[in-house]
């Protein structure tokens, strides 16, 4: 039986056309930008192609009606060297930081990235409170899920059900997760054990503009 994932050139252009966005613009792109990206003369050639990567199960339309990339058949074909990740965009006050609404896709990462044994998430950064430490504004970060961390690791926490990223230290009454930023309005933050760590950030991958 012929593998329904097969992709023709057309939907494999799209596929990569929608990747790049998500990875670099951090959306979905438009039908009208991916008819031009295309050099298509009519939107509703791009999106009879959307519908056919949504019945290939490759894409997903949420019921607001987002797309949502759900499987990767690029990663398939690098399956010793890669394994798809889930890139966390928005989260959702109150909701787990991996729940099925914060997702955007999955990319595939380097096993030697993101090695077995352990879970892992892409997260973009937004603001400059950790521009001095490398990560910037529009950066994405793959993250080891885990919820300990030692003095020094770049933590993702989760403080009033928002996610941060902060430099982890623990002092013998306090845990301090501190800002490595250029910018002075970003201050400590001083917690108690009343917080959730979420991962460690292994590296940082830098917004390419595009």
């Amino acid at each position: 039986m012929k593998d329904k994932t097969n992709l023709t050139s057309k939907q494999t252009d799209t596929l990569r056309h929608i990747r790049n966005w998500l990875m670099h613009k951090g959306r979905f792109p438009t039908v009208r930008e991916l008819m031009n990206a295309l050099k298509y003369k009519s939107p509703r050639s791009a999106a009879l192609i959307i519908e056919e990567l949504i019945q290939k199960g490759i894409l997903k339309r949420r019921s607001n009606g987002d797309l949502q990339l759900i499987k990767d058949p690029e990663s398939n074909l690098l399956h010793a060297r890669t394994v798809d990740i889930p890139l966390v965009g928005t989260v959702t006050c109150g909701t787990p930081i991996l729940a099925q609404e914060n997702i955007e896709g999955f990319i595939p990462v380097s096993v030697a990235l993101a090695r077995s044994g352990s879970k892992y998430f892409l997260l973009r950064v937004a603001g400059d409170s950790m521009d001095k430490a490398g990560i910037n504004d529009g950066d994405l970060l793959l993250v080891r899920q885990q919820i300990t961390a030692e003095n020094g690791d770049k933590v993702v926490a989760l403080i009033d059900d928002e996610a941060t990223v902060k430099e982890f230290h623990r002092g013998r009454e306090a845990i301090v997760l501190m800002p490595r930023s250029s910018n002075k309005k970003h201050k400590p933050i001083i917690l108690t054990e009343d917080f959730q760590i979420q991962g460690v950030v292994i590296t940082t991958i830098p917004r390419l503009e595009g």
